[in-house]
């Protein structure tokens, strides 16, 4: 317990799945945490079950001046940043040749702005406060092909490209600030079981069941995520940055 006391925490997209599990093991190693997501009652939800130092705010990551909004009310609350944790993403499931021009734009503006957005204005609270961490959530799916989710995967692989400059920017400044990257495999959440459920009807239920791991003999549960999040945003991995972190049973390996 306390491993991640007095610090205090933004989690985006955290109303729900890895974000909600990443938030509640946060709070329970004693930090402040920031609930950010767009869904205004499952968020308030979480916050009112976590109790003293939680704040629910509404965030459309996509937006930059909500970022600001953000900093600028967790700074007033807490009056420091010492974790943020860029979890909220979507996927949508269509290979390169279907999936429409909207469609991408749909998944960048939230797998690939988001976090930018995120790291570019956590900075400077961070830098402020003396250093921090930052964790971006990718997958594996930006480390191997995925045929079934080509948008998905590219900005995935964003988010890696975006974790290590940000790492290498933070060394440079000298600011004590570091960035990691966890890289889930199949995990039990609603987004799964969701994309589950649309392949079982879909002509591309095939390739979705091999990239959702149908060779695999279980899924991985949000607190295996949670529990990677409270070890970057602790002390102990304060030589870790501009590392990738994947938790997929083996799943890159064979």
């Amino acid at each position: 317990m306390g491993r991640a006391a007095g610090k205090v925490a933004i989690v985006t997209g955290a109303a729900n799945g890895l974000g909600a599990a990443s938030a509640r093991a946060l709070h329970a190693e004693g930090a402040a945490v920031v609930v950010a997501d767009i869904d205004t009652n499952a968020g308030t939800a979480l916050v009112e079950s976590l109790g003293k130092n939680a704040l629910f705010l509404k965030l459309d990551v996509s937006q930059e001046q909500q970022w600001i909004d953000v900093m600028a009310a967790t700074l007033e609350r807490f009056g420091k940043l010492d974790v943020l944790v860029n979890n909220a993403g979507v996927v949508v499931m269509a290979t390169i040749e279907d999936t429409t021009l909207e469609q991408l734009k749909f998944v960048q503006s939230v797998n690939i702005d988001g976090p930018f957005l995120g790291c570019k204005h956590a900075l400077p609270a961070m830098t402020r406060s003396g250093g921090g961490s930052i964790i971006n959530i990718s997958s594996i799916a930006a480390m191997v092909g995925t045929p079934p989710f080509a948008a998905y995967s590219a900005s995935k692989g964003a988010v890696r490209s975006i974790t290590q400059t940000v790492a290498a920017h933070c060394k440079m400044r000298r600011n004590g600030i570091r960035c990691n990257s966890i890289h889930p495999g199949s995990m039990e959440t609603d987004m799964t079981a969701s994309l589950l459920q649309l392949g079982a009807t879909s002509p591309l239920a095939v390739e979705l069941m091999l990239e959702m791991g149908s060779e695999v003999d279980r899924y991985g549960k949000p607190e295996d995520v949670a529990a990677a999040v409270v070890y970057l945003a602790s002390d102990e991995s304060n030589y870790v940055s501009g590392s990738m972190l994947v938790i997929d049973d083996a799943a890159t390996a064979v």
